[in-house]
């Protein structure tokens, strides 16, 4: 099951809120993908959140666009920022991102955001939303956010 992050904000309005400003307090991210070989690759990603739906944005013919045209499967992890502070927690998105073919989607996009030209352009649907935070500065909190099943929140000591 896979949900849009439009269907995620509806959900979780406030994880949504918090993922948003890690994300938005950094330029650059992580993103995973699989290799031919299914052997993990990283690598560094903008991204953007717009109308409804979390964006990935890439260069034409990068290797991160061709892994996730042949696998969709993705792992990104917000700029945990300089030294030991990460304000609002660790922030991890797990999903499939699907190309965007319509030349009028990526126009509009285009509009908004004014990405190099040529570009590849994928609409995410995520399978899993994490935060990791610290309460406290006693409790290691973990909150999971999987489409269809309640928001699950450990508290460890």
């Amino acid at each position: 099951m896979t949900a849009n992050w439009a269907a995620f904000t509806e959900a979780e309005p406030d994880l949504a809120r918090t993922a948003e400003e890690r994300f938005g307090a950094f330029t650059h991210h992580v993103l995973a993908t699989l290799r031919k070989d299914g052997s993990p690759r990283t690598t560094g990603l903008e991204v953007r959140f717009l109308n409804g739906e979390l964006w990935l944005g890439m260069m034409p013919d990068s290797l991160k666009a061709l892994d996730l045209r042949r696998d969709p499967r993705f792992a990104l992890q917000a700029n945990p920022g300089e030294g030991q502070s990460m304000g609002g927690g660790d922030v991890r998105i797990a999903g499939r991102a699907i190309e965007v073919e319509d030349p009028k989607q990526k126009a509009a996009y285009g509009e908004e955001v004014e990405p190099p030209e040529p570009f590849h352009l994928f609409r995410t649907e995520l399978t899993e939303v994490v935060r990791t935070y610290v309460e406290d500065d006693k409790y290691l909190v973990v909150q999971i956010w999987q489409p269809g099943v309640p928001l699950r929140t450990i508290k460890r000591t």
